[in-house]
């Protein structure tokens, strides 16, 4: 039991170090290699000390590697509801003692932020936890190549097949079931995870027109300052009148656009993939809450979908007859990365799907 509490523990390190490594050992320009050095290192390090209190005694989660595309493997956590343990054989989704069909609970997959440059799945512990145990849900928390040594799509075919991967297995590896998922994460993992949840979405429709019958689809999504416009660099973002006139993180902005700068920046503008906010109504979940912070450069992007989203729907332009939910929840005076304030809202919002 140590041994596993202490290999779950140590596992982020590779994570905690990686700005050194793409630094050290990469042929990066200099003008990346020493802010991964100098600026991001120590930001790197330093989060997770702050949120210790959070993942470093907390055993609610436990570490699995899921392969992906070319053959290597991510590092995910999987947050089991107290009284829930993951299936042990090839029974499940059967109990062993008397073959009673053995409940499958909700899924939630969650990716953290970072600006796909940096972070790790510990970052979001509080929230999966707090989902898990309030909502008898499995949350799965998951992990991605980072840039600049990463560029577009890496980090998003790496969730793609991640989120693949855990709906073929779901029933049988955790416990789950994938008819009842839902999807979301922080700043550039609720981009991620929109992404993947219109993956589905078109990846359903081409089933079904062929006959093959539909495939699982995310039923909601949830995103904390989620950036839905790629194609405007930070600087250019309209900003809210109470926006600081001068960013302290300024200096990290080339890395922070490094993955997907120019000249994918400009190929890939009408791509919903890299930009949900070109996306069709259709190929969006039916379900939506974005959870806008007063004081963030992404403010007017996500109003703007949401109305966007919701005029069509109200004049139909989605295809169908279901009752759709879009939301936008503004925090005043809350700032980008501040999610606590929120979590009775979400909760109500998930538990509704």
């Amino acid at each position: 039991m140590l041994l596993q509490f202490l290999y779950t523990k140590l596992a982020i390190l590779p994570r905690l170090f990686q700005p050194s490594y793409d630094a050290t050992f990469s042929i990066l320009p200099f003008w990346q290699r020493w802010r991964l050095l100098l600026i991001l290192q120590p930001i790197n390090l330093l989060v997770p000390i702050i949120t210790a209190q959070d993942w470093l005694f907390n055993n609610r989660y436990s570490v699995v590697w899921i392969p992906v595309r070319d053959g290597s493997k991510r590092r995910c956590l999987v947050y089991l509801p107290p009284g829930h343990t993951k299936p042990t054989s090839s029974s499940a989704p059967l109990t062993s003692l008397n073959k009673v069909p053995r409940k499958l609970l909700p899924l939630h997959i969650d990716i953290h932020p970072g600006a796909f440059i940096g972070g790790f799945p510990e970052h979001s512990t509080r929230w999966c936890s707090h989902l898990s145990t309030t909502t008898s849900t499995i949350v799965i928390s998951l992990s991605h190549r980072l840039a600049p040594r990463n560029l577009f799509p890496a980090a998003h075919n790496d969730i793609d097949d991640l989120v693949s991967w855990i709906l073929v297995h779901a029933e049988q590896e955790f416990g789950a079931d994938p008819g009842m998922l839902t999807i979301g994460g922080s700043s550039a993992g609720a981009n991620l995870a929109l992404s993947a949840a219109i993956m589905l979405q078109k990846q359903n429709q081409e089933q079904d027109q062929s006959g093959r019958g539909g495939g699982y689809v995310a039923n909601a999504f949830l995103g904390f300052y989620t950036p839905l416009d790629l194609r405007i660099t930070p600087p250019e973002k309209p900003r809210p009148a109470n926006f600081p006139s001068k960013d302290p993180m300024a200096v990290l902005i080339p890395l922070y656009t490094s993955y997907y700068a120019a000249p994918i920046m400009q190929q890939e503008a009408q791509n919903p993939r890299l930009n949900p906010i070109v996306a069709e109504v259709g190929d969006l979940p039916r379900d939506m809450l974005f959870i806008v912070p007063e004081i963030d450069i992404l403010v007017h992007e996500q109003l703007s979908f949401v109305e966007r989203v919701r005029g069509e729907l109200e004049r139909g332009g989605d295809g169908g007859t279901r009752e759709r939910r879009v939301d936008a929840k503004v925090i005043e005076r809350a700032f980008h990365g501040w999610v606590e304030c929120t979590f009775p809202d979400s909760i109500s919002f998930l538990s509704d799907d």
